[in-house]
């Protein structure tokens, strides 16, 4: 992985002025690139191209960046991988009949495919995680791309005096001349609802993040284009339509081989490579089908906690002993994890609040000792139907149609007149395996979606901390959603259909994908994940329902291939997450940390949000009536990140 920075201005520049400018730029991108830092300017359209390198394929100085194509049309800078480099190399031969390589790397393949067949139709060849900036030097356009998934970020922003800005993250903004951090009420409320700032927001005002698929151009003195290459609802429907309806043992067969395949091409590098292991289904595949085709045991890393309802690491150690990888684990205490907290602003250079952000940079910081790229599992829920919501909106699409709106909120009441721990009690007697892990929280959150008329509806209040976030932030006004007018529900009439999308739209690019690359970049870790290759987000939107959950149970197929290389008794038990119990350390470890951040000069400093309604829910989460945790956190990370970046 890498970082990429630069500008466009308006009009001839000084060469100096602009080196110094982007140089300042990358070098707040060190960690993404620790290994080179590359620069191209061209004072007489005035722009800059920077590049922060972390040495993947191709080692040598061949695999430098910015790169220019053999004709000199075209300069790239490039954060990505390409895991069909050489099935493009040979097209681009057939097409030129011979080419002068300078190297191996992706990089030089994507320049010589853009020469022959230009950028959107090179792009829609790609198969990787790439966010790329182009300038053509022939027409004076700069083209900004992103991957299909979100896999890796861009960000870009138009000043008043007409310069362009791009770069991978917002802290590479920040040294350019005249740019504000003035923080977006929009983007603010957005964030409490997602507890993550979704694209194309940023937390600045006048930053806008590229969305997944999408390309941008851009031209001096007129207004940017955006496009998409890759249309996820039109994917989704017309696979939807074409279900396949096989046996579940052929399409397992297919699974099987279509991931054996994603998981070898991922697998390539000229540097030490390894794999996170949680012992769950969707890092358990990817363990085994990385252990079943090499040559040596992979090196698996994984994270435990003290509190054995969050411990996962016991059932990681099993699975890596069958799969005979080499395994490496850390117990996380909460020492670990404050020290870890107190690094969250700079580590996530925007608010950002899903709590799992803490192991995830401590499995990222174990792996880093022993290997340069990591394979990852995430994708694996949105892929194959893995949440708790994606069994339940059938019900609850149904029971919203069939029951009056006065018994709904009947029986909301009733059920949220018990606490969640009351709930936990009452329950406790039910063998685990039957039982959700949290469940009083689960029932309180059931609870609250019965009154509601529709899915859209549902979901936002599912995914949400709060569940009025304009509350927390008066006077703003909360965005669209970025399917607001897309009418998914007509092309995809099935609401664990739908609600697959809105994951994938939204929640799997700007929270768990975000929350990785950050997480990772810290470290200069590079993390791949395999069950994101396009194909196999394309083939999991041609599966029935039945295909996918079963019963109480979803990713059945991924199951189904899992199961070929690791008993179902070490992998088959309550979905748990990657999670930490922030709730018991706002009360305990961490309590200083949010006393400070949330008491009520802290929280006037922004401007923006309702001290006396946060106060209130601090002291109900404090005196244990109330578990506010999840939202707690979100202010809480709002708060360290308006500290760190504006003071």
């Amino acid at each position: 992985m890498c970082g990429i920075a630069g500008f466009l201005s308006r009009g001839q520049s000084n060469a100096d002025e602009l080196g110094q400018r982007v140089r300042a730029m990358t070098a707040t991108l060190s960690q993404r690139g620790p290994d080179a830092e590359g620069f191209w300017i061209d004072e007489q359209v005035g722009i800059a191209v920077g590049h922060r390198r972390l040495s993947i394929i191709d080692l040598s100085d061949a695999g430098a960046q910015p790169m220019h194509s053999s004709d000199e049309r075209w300069v790239m800078s490039y954060n990505g991988e390409l895991y069909n480099t050489a099935e493009l190399r040979r097209e681009v031969e057939a097409a030129r009949g011979s080419v002068n390589w300078r190297g191996h790397s992706d990089t030089e393949v994507i320049l010589e495919a853009v020469a022959i067949w230009g950028i959107p139709a090179t792009i829609k060849k790609l198969n990787g995680i790439f966010a790329i900036v182009f300038w053509d030097r022939r027409d004076r356009r700069l083209w900004l791309v992103r991957d299909r998934l979100g896999i890796k970020p861009l960000l870009w922003c138009l000043q008043p005096d007409g310069t362009f800005l791009f770069a991978s993250e917002l802290r590479a903004l920040v040294p350019f001349p005249n740019f504000s951090l003035r923080v977006d009420p929009q983007a603010a409320v957005a964030f409490m609802r997602h507890a993550c700032v979704p694209a194309p927001l940023a937390i600045c005002q006048g930053v806008r993040k590229l969305p997944p698929a999408h390309i941008l151009s851009v031209e001096q003195g007129k207004e940017p284009e955006l496009f998409c290459y890759w249309d996820l609802l039109q994917v989704a429907g017309e696979n939807q339509r074409r279900i396949d309806n096989r046996p579940v043992s052929e399409i397992a067969d297919e699974l099987d081989e279509l991931l054996r395949d994603a998981v070898i091409r991922q697998m390539v590098s000229d540097v030490p490579l390894g794999a996170f292991l949680s012992g769950g289904i969707d890092s358990s595949t990817v363990v085994a089908l990385m252990q079943a085709q090499s040559g040596r045991r992979v090196h698996t890393f994984s994270v435990g906690s003290q509190n054995e309802a969050y411990d996962e690491a016991n059932q990681a150690k099993l699975v890596a002993q069958h799969l005979g990888t080499e395994h490496t684990e850390l117990i996380v205490d909460p020492e670990i994890a404050r020290a870890v907290v107190e690094r969250l602003p700079d580590i996530y250079d925007e608010p950002f609040a899903d709590s799992s952000q803490i192991p995830t940079f401590i499995v990222s910081q174990l792996a880093r000792r022993d290997v340069t790229v990591s394979l990852s599992g995430d994708g694996g829920d949105e892929c194959f139907g893995g949440y708790v919501r994606h069994h339940w909106f059938d019900f609850l699409a149904s029971y919203c149609r069939t029951v009056p709106a006065f018994l709904s909120k009947t029986a909301s009441f009733a059920l949220q007149s018990i606490s969640p721990a009351a709930w936990d009690t009452m329950l406790s007697a039910v063998p685990r395996r039957l039982q959700p892990t949290h469940v009083g929280d689960k029932i309180h959150k059931l609870a609250a979606l019965l009154p509601m008329q529709d899915l859209d509806s549902i979901y936002r209040r599912v995914i949400a901390p709060w569940p009025e976030p304009q509350t927390l932030v008066p006077g703003a006004v909360e965005p669209l959603q970025p399917w607001a007018g897309r009418n998914a529900a007509t092309a995809l009439p099935e609401p664990t259909s739908q609600v697959r999308f809105y994951d994938m739209m939204q929640y799997l690019p700007d929270d768990i994908l975000t929350k990785v690359d950050r997480a990772s970049m810290a470290v200069s870790l590079e993390v791949r994940v395999p069950l994101l290759d396009h194909r196999v987000v394309e083939f999991s939107w041609r599966l029935p329902r039945s295909v996918l959950i079963h019963g109480r149970r979803g990713k059945r197929i991924l199951r189904d291939v899992l199961h070929r290389y690791v008993p179902p008794a070490l992998v088959e038990r309550p979905k748990a997450g990657f999670a930490v119990p922030i709730g018991d350390w706002i009360r305990g470890p961490l309590a200083g940390f949010a006393t400070d951040l949330l008491s009520r000069p802290a929280l006037a400093a922004s401007g923006l949000l309702n001290s006396n309604f946060i106060e209130q829910r601090f002291a109900e989460h404090q005196s244990g009536r109330r578990d506010w945790s999840h939202g707690l956190w979100s202010v809480l990370m709002f708060q360290a990140w308006y500290r760190r970046w504006n003071s």
